[in-house]
């Protein structure tokens, strides 16, 4: 198809995979032309992690330019955590702590899960490794059909949405939060 009148033309973009509609996310549109924070806080699947990212002051860093790769656990990841971890980890005296943690869920880069699953596929053992901000190590993998992202204590969270598009990045959903060691 060629795109030689204005019509055309709109039928052409709106082919276009760029203008592909990002998923939605704990029930809110995640728009492409936000920042990872503007759109976190409108899923109602993020709030523990909003609430986490604001007393780590993080919401700074992650509305910056970027690129970032964030694996974004949702509620029900952090309420699997032990009872009393994720107050504990809000307290102002362990801000070291849950900033390591939350760092440990990001990668510099804009990796869509194609770029994951392809690394994976051509990295020795099936493992794509990366290093996240805070310096320790992920590791994505394909089981199937599904995503996984590793981290060093050799836990899994499974992808469950993924390439939702950000103005400085991508989120990939996962169901665990992700533990360095």
């Amino acid at each position: 198809m060629t795109c030689r009148n204005m019509l055309a033309a709109l039928a052409c973009l709106a082919a276009t995979p760029a203008l592909a509609e990002n998923p939605m996310v704990g029930g809110a549109p995640m728009l492409e032309s936000r920042n990872i924070v503007e759109n976190a806080v409108n899923s109602a699947d993020h709030t523990t992690l909003v609430a986490a990212l604001k007393a780590a002051g993080l919401v700074d860093a992650l509305q910056s330019d970027g690129p970032f790769t964030v694996f974004a656990p949702v509620n029900a990841a952090f309420d699997a955590l032990p009872p009393g971890t994720v107050e504990t980890l809000l307290q102002p005296e362990n801000k070291d702590k849950l900033t390591k943690i939350l760092t440990a869920h990001v990668v510099s880069g804009d990796l869509s899960g194609a770029d994951l699953r392809r690394r994976s596929a051509a990295a020795p053992g099936g493992y794509f490794h990366m290093t996240t901000l805070s310096g320790d190590a992920l590791s994505a993998t394909v089981l199937g059909d599904t995503l996984y992202i590793v981290d060093e204590t050799g836990m899994s969270g499974t992808v469950t949405i993924g390439d939702v598009d950000q103005s400085n990045g991508v989120i990939h959903v996962i169901d665990k939060v992700l533990l360095p060691k």
